[in-house]
């Protein structure tokens, strides 16, 4: 696994999604996220949530949480690295 930097803005792209009470003998919703940098995936992960989600709704929101949180951290090890990415809006 590589990447192959061409150039310009670095872009920091993230997809995530959740799937409410997925396994029916624990009532654990699955989540699940992909971040890519310039196209190439860079983080990924796909698990139960530690905590039971009530709704579709808080599912996804921890799923998003939990994308979150990578980015961030994403983010920060690129800039430490004295890259700094383009900030786009969603």
């Amino acid at each position: 696994m590589f990447l192959i930097y061409r150039g310009g803005e670095l872009i920091l792209e993230g997809y995530n999604d959740a799937s409410f009470k997925s396994d029916d003998d624990d009532a654990k919703s699955q989540l699940g996220f992909v971040l890519k940098l310039n196209d190439g995936v860079v983080a990924w992960k796909s698990s139960k949530q530690a905590t039971t989600a009530d709704s579709t709704m808080e599912a996804e929101y921890i799923a998003a949480s939990e994308a979150t949180k990578e980015a961030i951290w994403m983010k920060n090890y690129i800039q430490e690295l004295g890259v700094y990415l383009a900030l786009l809006s969603p």
